[in-house]
């Protein structure tokens, strides 16, 4: 079975700044697309970056470009987000999916593009 287990989330101050981990087992990293999506209280869940073997292969969210960053390390079959100067907008649960195909980007917001989902990690930015 394909698992994906997220953590890393903690609550931080604006400008602060965390590294989320998505830890998946059972999947195989050949042709895959690892996204990360949050959700805030009362909001609709919004894709906020994906890393897939299609395409332009990065994609971010208009709202965390240039603070945000994926990578991954396949050998350990980890997708990170690292955050850098949090926003208190960025306050949510933060969710990774997987997809055992590629995505191309106009496809990689959709969350029915994803065949796998982890729980979600909580980040918590104040001011």
């Amino acid at each position: 079975d394909v698992q994906l287990q997220a953590s890393g989330g903690g609550s931080v101050q604006v400008g602060g700044s965390l590294t989320l981990s998505c830890k998946i087992s059972g999947f195989t990293f050949d042709d895959y697309a690892i996204g990360w999506f949050r959700q805030a209280p009362g909001k609709e869940r919004e894709a906020v970056s994906c890393l897939s073997t299609t395409d332009v292969r990065l994609y971010y969210g208009d709202s965390v470009k240039g603070r945000f960053t994926i990578s991954s390390d396949n050998a350990k079959k980890v997708v990170y987000l690292r955050m850098n100067a949090l926003e208190p907008e960025d306050t949510a649960a933060y969710y990774c999916a997987a997809s055992h195909r590629g995505i191309i980007t106009s496809q990689v917001r959709r969350e029915d593009s994803y065949d796998y989902w982890g729980q979600g990690t909580q980040v918590t930015v104040s001011s």
